[in-house]
This record gives structure tokens, C-alpha cells and sequence, in this order.
């Protein structure tokens, strides 16, 4: 656990830490909600280690570092790509 507390002690600084967390992760997502979590993230002084996290750690919802899961997905896994055959 101390890991991972230390990896993402850069949260501590989000420009999110006094956003309602629904607006990251809203139970029903709009492009309203998207529009305004991205918003924030925009003018954020950790974006880029809070979008390397996401990417890192896979985060399967949510806004993160100003991207959708499927921005994220989109990034981690590109057009044509494709998963290795298993041997």
C-alpha cells in the first residue's frame, strides 16, 4: 500500500482535490460532465503525472488527466493494434 500512496501523492495537488468527485465519475456520463471535468483538468499543475498514472495503472473509469477511458484506451491500445497470440 505505501507504494501506492507514494506513486500517486501528486493527487494531493490536483486541481480536482476540491472538485465533487461525481463530475470525474458521474453515474451517468454526458458530454456536459465531460466538458466540465476536462475544464479542470485543463488548468491542472499535475495533469501530465495524473494522465501517465491512468495510462500506467489502466484506470477502467472516469476522467483522468483530462481524458475519457476510451481517450485513454485510444492511446494505450492504437487503431490496428493488435494483442499478441498466445503461445
Amino acid at each position: 500500500m505505501r507504494k501506492k500512496v507514494r506513486e500517486i501523492g501528486w493527487a494531493t495537488r490536483g486541481a480536482c482535490r476540491t472538485s465533487d468527485p461525481d463530475l470525474f465519475f458521474p453515474l451517468t456520463p454526458s458530454v456536459e460532465h465531460e466538458a466540465r471535468a476536462k475544464a479542470v483538468c485543463a488548468g491542472c499543475a499535475v495533469l501530465k503525472e495524473c494522465r501517465a498514472y491512468a495510462l500506467r495503472a489502466g484506470e477502467p473509469e472516469g476522467i483522468w488527466g483530462g481524458l475519457t477511458v476510451e481517450e485513454r484506451r485510444g492511446m494505450r491500445f492504437p487503431a490496428g493494434w493488435r494483442r499478441p497470440a498466445a503461445s
